[in-house]
């Protein structure tokens, strides 16, 4: 998932915290169905960090969504189950695999126009890899651990539900399309551990966190008037 500015707040003057979750698929090459296609791996994780106001005016910001970049870190975890040989060719055993990655990441926006927008975020991280296998003829259970260090580059897509006067929460949501490769610059693992270098994509629900923060400083802002 992503976040971004609503299309009709006003251009940001300082830093806007932003935090969303963040469901990407992973390929990877021990994980294919039966015709040896390699299946997508659910990967979950949340991003939060820091919306950074643009120091000039740029043509393809528009609408109000001057931002220029925004950085911060992220968390993504998988936990799988391999009940087929792969990672340990020639066995029976099982493999349970657990991933933990932490990041951090600059996303440059390309283009914002009212609702949609087009950015590029370049990550880098720390995983840590834990694989318990099983091999239930022999009755023997095994747990290797190994660490990799993940960079990626990719592109996303986002686009925000407009905005109703009479129901704003809408342009709290929206949804969006990432597709990137993934880097793995250094690793260190046991032989048994494949190599996570590879494409990965999103597609799923957004929920803009700085869209909700402007509608409740704004209502805020008229109370006080009335009040006064």
């Amino acid at each position: 998932m992503t976040d971004t500015t609503g299309a009709h707040t006003k251009s940001p003057s300082s830093l806007t915290f932003t935090a969303s979750t963040d469901q990407r698929f992973f390929f990877f090459n021990d994980t294919r169905n039966e015709e040896g296609r390699r299946v997508p791996v659910s990967v979950y994780g949340v991003r939060a960090g820091f919306l950074f106001p643009g120091k000039r005016d740029r043509s393809a910001f528009q609408g109000g969504r001057s931002a220029s970049f925004k950085a911060g870190a992220g968390f993504y975890f998988v936990n799988q189950s391999l009940n087929r040989p792969g990672l340990l060719p020639n066995t029976t055993a099982s493999v349970t695999r657990h991933l933990r990655i932490a990041t951090v990441y600059y996303e440059r926006y390309i283009l914002r126009r009212k609702a949609f927008e087009m950015s590029m975020p370049l990550e880098i991280g720390y995983g840590h890899s834990r694989y318990e296998r099983n091999d239930d003829p022999s009755n023997e259970h095994e747990v290797a651990r190994g660490v990799f260090i993940p960079a990626g580059v990719g592109v996303l897509s986002a686009y925000q539900f407009p905005t109703l006067r009479w129901f704003r929460p809408l342009h709290w949501f929206g949804f969006n399309v990432l597709a990137g490769y993934r880097f793995v610059l250094k690793k260190d693992v046991p032989e048994s551990q494949i190599n996570y270098t590879g494409f990965y994509v999103s597609i799923g629900p957004s929920f803009f966190l700085e869209n909700l923060t402007a509608d409740v400083k704004a209502w805020r802002q008229r109370r006080k008037k009335t009040r006064s």
